[in-house]
């Protein structure tokens, strides 16, 4: 196939940086990526699922930069490697050389692998970059859990580039849970994460509160406590969140994985826009 596909795709973001120019190479090569394991049995065992699924199944305005997976049951066996193979071919395709480093190991229940390759420079041959410097090599990373907990919804949802196939990814009411248990125990700050709680409160998307509590239970500060997470329960824990957070340190995060017009919508960023938006979920979640 022609690199052709990959320039007019990019144009189709109108990027105004070098940093959208990346941002916006990256996801179509998530998308190959995809569109490489919907050719194999990949997923029917597998769900799409974080914030990558949200940017490109949803429509939410940040970018991303991994693929998460879960398996839709236990599996300690399953071997992430023969489906990189193919999507060594698949990149291959369109003219990407990529380099895949299987990092699973034995005995750790996250299986990671990552994507290594051309820079959007180098693959259409920009002279110029936007804003200055060299472009980034293409880096994605890859990772599935193989031993999920209990509780998720999962449904088919169908992408077009490059070319039409369907997928299996989590409900919005299990992302949100997903999102949630990062958001209760992630050690440090991400701000990313905040984007994405904000992009589900402002949607009212309800929350799986059986795969929350699975999660918790499994991993983190309520590890094997036999948690069962309530509307009152998960209100009071994030307000808690909310109150510590440094949210200039937030804002930093997610800046580079905006477009420049969408940049001032985090600067009101604070402990009392997110308390807010705490209320605003609470008149919504039974």
């Amino acid at each position: 196939m022609s690199i052709k596909i990959i320039q007019d795709r990019l144009a189709t973001y109108a990027s105004s940086s070098k940093q959208e120019e990346e941002n916006a190479f990256a996801e179509i090569a998530q998308e190959i990526a995809l569109a490489g394991l919907a050719r194999s049995d990949f997923f029917k065992h597998a769900v799409f699922q974080g914030g990558t699924c949200l940017r490109i199944l949803h429509n939410m305005e940040r970018f991303s930069e991994d693929l998460d997976f879960l398996l839709k049951r236990p599996d300690p066996h399953f071997r992430l490697l023969p489906y990189l193979k193919n999507l060594e071919l698949e990149y291959k395709a369109y003219g990407i050389e990529v380099a895949v480093q299987d990092r699973s190991k034995a005995d750790e229940t996250v299986r990671k692998a990552f994507l290594k390759g051309d820079s959007v420079g180098k693959i259409l041959s920009l002279r110029e970059p936007r804003g200055g410097g060299r472009y980034k090599s293409l880096r994605i990373k890859l990772e599935i859990d193989t031993n999920p907990p209990d509780g998720s919804g999962h449904e088919t949802r169908y992408l077009d580039f490059p070319f039409s196939f369907p997928i299996a990814v989590q409900d919005p009411q299990s992302l949100f849970a997903g999102k949630s248990h990062a958001l209760l125990c992630r050690e440090y700050v991400k701000g990313r994460d905040w984007y994405d709680f904000v992009w589900y409160v402002g949607r009212k998307v309800p929350l799986n509160y059986s795969f929350l509590s699975r999660a918790l239970d499994q991993v983190g500060p309520w590890e094997k406590t036999g948690i069962e997470v309530t509307k009152d329960w998960y209100l009071s824990e994030m307000k808690k969140k909310i109150e510590a957070i440094d949210w200039d340190d937030a804002k930093k995060d997610v800046i580079r994985f905006l477009k420049v017009r969408d940049i001032p919508l985090v600067e009101h960023w604070g402990r009392e826009f997110f308390l807010d938006r705490l209320k605003k979920l609470e008149e919504y979640l039974q």
